[in-house]
């Protein structure tokens, strides 16, 4: 399966309406750092939650590097989720200044 990827140059900044980022990292990686109004789904906990993912918007998919966010954009697509992996992910997002929250009370970061 061919797996849909965007570069962060071909991300819309500000992000469009309508773009829904889904983050698939565990809890402290998206305390740390993450886009603000993501739904946060770890990748491990997808499969139960995936009623909370959008079916009628296209949904960025991203994580630290790409890795588990290309394994569940490939699964979202199957199921007729317009899903986009975000080549890079999180890092590639921090490495051009996009902005973050944090839900530690520490800098936004990407760990």
């Amino acid at each position: 399966m061919n797996i849909p990827t965007v570069a962060i140059t071909g991300v819309p900044d500000p992000l469009p309406e309508g773009l829904v980022v889904l983050d698939v990292r565990e809890d402290d990686e998206w305390r740390a750092g993450h886009v603000e109004g993501a739904v946060h789904i770890p990748l491990g906990d997808l499969g139960e939650r995936v009623a909370e993912v959008p079916t009628d918007q296209q949904v960025l998919v991203v994580c630290k590097v790409g890795g588990r966010s290309a394994r569940a954009t490939g699964w979202l697509a199957q199921r007729g989720v317009e899903a986009v992996n975000l080549d890079g992910g999180m890092l590639e997002w921090e490495g051009a200044g996009r902005p973050m929250v944090s839900e530690d009370g520490e800098a936004p970061r990407v760990v």
